[in-house]
């Protein structure tokens, strides 16, 4: 089930991949028309934006995963009836270790 999840959100990931393919392909049907070096900046500019939603997409659905599997760990031993800490989210700070 987390498996399904996980695919379900790279989905967005992919599109966004298509998409920048298409504005790469016409930016270089174009670029006849505008200077080599404007036109390699701004692509590098599109493909770090794309590679910043991809590294910020990838830390929500891991931050999910991590939360699913704590939840299904908690349950399961509330189940065999051992005493269940809860878990403790510091929201200001994802990636403090």
């Amino acid at each position: 089930m987390v498996w399904h999840g996980l695919l379900a959100k790279a989905a967005p990931t992919v599109v966004t991949g298509v998409v920048g393919v298409a504005a790469f392909e016409a930016l270089r049907t174009g670029v006849a028309k505008v200077p080599l070096r404007a036109a390699t900046v701004t692509l590098t500019a599109w493909g770090i934006r794309v590679a910043r939603e991809a590294e910020r997409k990838a830390q929500q659905s891991a931050e999910q995963v991590r939360l699913t599997a704590a939840d299904v760990i908690a349950e399961a031993k509330d189940r065999i009836g051992e005493d269940v800490t809860p878990l403790v989210v510091d929201s200001g700070n994802i990636n403090a270790h």
